[in-house]
C-alpha cells in the first residue's frame, strides 16, 4: 500500500489544525454545493489573463444576450402553448416581452425590501469566511433559517389579509419576469461602474460586465454576493411553487399529487439549504468568483423563473399519478437526498476532525505533497463526487411527475446533468495542475466520477 494511503489512526491534533489550513478548493467545493445554476463556465482566479478571446469576449457577449429571451421563450412556451416547444420569430418574441407592471414593480421591491432586512437585522450567529489573499476573513450574519421562516409566515399574512392574491404569480409572471431582468442588469451595471471607479477592470468592458470586478462587494457589513446567493431568488423559488400550486387549485378547483410532490420536494431542498446555510461560505461562488452580471442574474432570474418549470406546467395539466407511481418518485427523491445530504455531511466532518469514524471504522485518506489530505472512504471511496449524483436522482424526482407529454419540464434535469459533470471536469482539471502525481493515486483509489460503474 502507497505509504500515503493508510487508515487514520492517532495522528498529533495540533498537526491536523495546520493541515487544515491547507485545505484544497476540491474539498471546498464539495461541501453542500446548493443548486446555484451559473449561466456560464466558472472563472479561475487568473481568468483575466490568459482566456482566448471567444472566451473573454463573445461567450459572455453571447450568454448575456441569449439567456434572457430563453426565460422569456420558457414562459411563452408554458403559457401558449402548454408547454410544446414551438419557435417564435424574434419580432414575436421582442413583441411578447411585457412591460413591467406597477403591481409587480410594487411586490418585487418590496420582496427586496424585506429580504434586505431580514439580512441586516434577523438574528443568527456571525461566522468568518474563508481566508482571502490578503489574509483577511470577511464575517457573515448566517440568519438564513429565521429570515426564511420569517418570510413565509410574512407572505402568508399578506395573502389571507388580502393584500395579494395568493396566484399572483401566475398571474403577474411575465411582467416579474421584466422586473426581474431589470434589476438584475442594473445591479450589474452599478458594480461594474464601481469597479471601474476603482481602478479594478480590464480593458475588456464586456468581460467585466459579465464576470464582475470585485470578489467581495460591500455597502458597509452588507455583502451583495452573499445575499443575492441565499435570499431573495432561493426563497422566492419556494414561494413561486406554493403561487403556482394555490393558481392550480383557484383555475381548477383542485391540487394534483403530481404538483403536491413537485412544491414538497424543493420545499425540502432549500430548507436542507438554510438548515446548513454555513456550508456557503465554502462554495465556488463564495470562495473564488467575482460578483458581476453572471452571478446577480443567475441568483435573481435564472434561479426562481426557470427552476419553478415543474410548478408551472403542472397548473394546467391534471393528469393522475398512480400509487405506485407516486411511491416511485417518493423513493427517488428520498435516496437522492439521502445520498446528498450523508455525503456532504462526511467530507465536512472530516474536515472538522479527520480522526472521526466514517461508517463505524477509521477514515482513509491520502496526504498530499501540499499537506492537503483527500478522504477516500465511506461515500467518497465510491465515487470523486457522489453527492452530485445524489443531486441528480433529485432533479428526477422533480420532473417525472410532470408526465411525458412535452419534454420541456425536463429541461432542469438535463441542464444538471451539463452543469455537474462540466463542475467535475473543471475540478479534475484544477486538481491535476495543483497534485499532480499524488491526484493521480487519488483517482487510481477512487475510480468512478460520479455514477459508479458507468462515469
Amino acid at each position: 500500500m502507497d505509504a500515503r494511503v493508510r487508515p487514520r489512526a492517532g495522528a498529533h491534533r495540533a498537526a491536523l489544525r495546520a493541515q487544515r489550513s491547507h485545505r484544497d478548493a476540491r474539498d471546498a467545493d464539495d461541501r453542500q454545493d446548493h443548486r446555484r445554476v451559473r449561466p456560464a463556465r466558472r472563472a479561475r482566479a487568473a481568468a483575466g489573463k490568459d482566456l482566448s478571446v471567444s472566451r473573454r469576449t463573445l461567450g459572455p457577449l453571447a450568454l448575456t444576450l441569449g439567456l434572457p429571451p430563453l426565460t422569456y421563450s420558457f414562459w411563452l412556451w408554458l403559457r401558449d402553448h402548454g408547454g410544446a416547444l414551438v419557435a417564435p420569430s424574434l419580432r414575436e418574441l421582442i413583441a411578447n416581452v411585457p412591460p413591467p407592471t406597477g403591481r409587480a414593480v410594487a411586490v418585487y421591491g418590496a420582496w427586496l425590501l424585506l429580504q434586505v432586512a431580514l439580512q441586516q437585522w434577523a438574528p443568527g450567529r456571525v461566522q468568518r469566511g474563508g481566508e482571502l489573499a490578503d489574509g483577511s476573513r470577511l464575517s457573515y450574519r448566517l440568519n438564513g433559517w429565521t429570515s426564511f421562516c420569517v418570510s413565509l409566515a410574512v407572505v402568508l399574512v399578506a395573502v389571507v389579509s388580502g393584500v395579494i392574491p395568493p396566484g399572483i404569480v401566475y398571474d403577474e409572471f411575465g411582467p416579474l419576469l421584466t422586473t426581474a431582468h431589470l434589476v438584475a442588469f442594473g445591479l450589474a451595471l452599478v458594480l461594474y461602474v464601481q469597479g471601474r471607479g476603482a481602478g479594478r477592470t480590464t480593458r475588456d468592458p464586456i468581460y467585466d460586465y459579465f464576470m464582475g470586478t470585485t470578489l467581495n462587494p460591500r455597502v458597509g457589513a452588507f455583502d451583495l454576493k452573499y445575499f443575492c446567493e441565499s435570499r431573495p431568488g432561493l426563497i422566492l423559488w419556494v414561494l413561486f411553487d406554493l403561487s403556482l400550486a394555490a393558481a392550480q387549485y383557484q383555475r381548477h378547483g383542485t391540487l394534483t399529487t403530481a404538483m403536491l410532490l413537485v412544491c414538497a420536494f424543493q420545499f425540502l431542498y432549500i430548507a436542507d439549504y438554510f438548515w446548513h446555510e454555513e456550508a456557503i461560505l465554502t462554495t465556488w461562488d463564495i470562495k473564488h468568483e467575482k460578483f458581476g452580471w453572471m452571478l446577480a442574474w443567475g441568483d435573481l432570474v435564472w434561479v426562481p423563473f426557470t427552476y419553478t418549470i415543474q410548478a408551472y406546467y403542472l397548473v394546467d395539466h391534471l393528469h393522475a399519478l398512480s400509487p405506485a407511481a407516486t411511491a416511485g418518485i417518493v423513493a427517488l427523491n428520498m435516496a437522492g437526498y439521502a445520498v446528498f445530504r450523508a455525503s456532504n455531511i462526511q467530507k465536512h466532518r472530516f474536515r472538522r476532525d479527520p480522526t472521526r469514524p466514517v461508517w463505524g471504522r477509521p477514515p482513509e485518506y491520502i496526504r498530499t505533497a501540499r499537506g492537503s489530505l483527500l478522504l477516500i472512504s465511506g461515500w467518497w471511496g465510491i465515487a470523486r463526487h457522489l453527492n452530485y449524483l445524489g443531486d441528480l436522482a433529485m432533479a428526477l424526482a422533480w420532473c417525472l411527475p410532470t408526465g411525458f407529454e412535452h419534454p420541456l419540464p425536463y429541461f432542469y434535469f438535463v441542464y444538471m446533468i451539463i452543469l455537474l459533470v462540466h463542475r467535475e471536469r473543471r475540478d479534475h482539471e484544477l486538481c491535476q495542475a495543483k497534485y499532480g502525481v499524488d491526484w493521480e493515486a487519488y483517482c487510481r483509489r477512487v475510480r468512478w466520477r460520479i455514477v459508479p460503474g458507468v462515469y
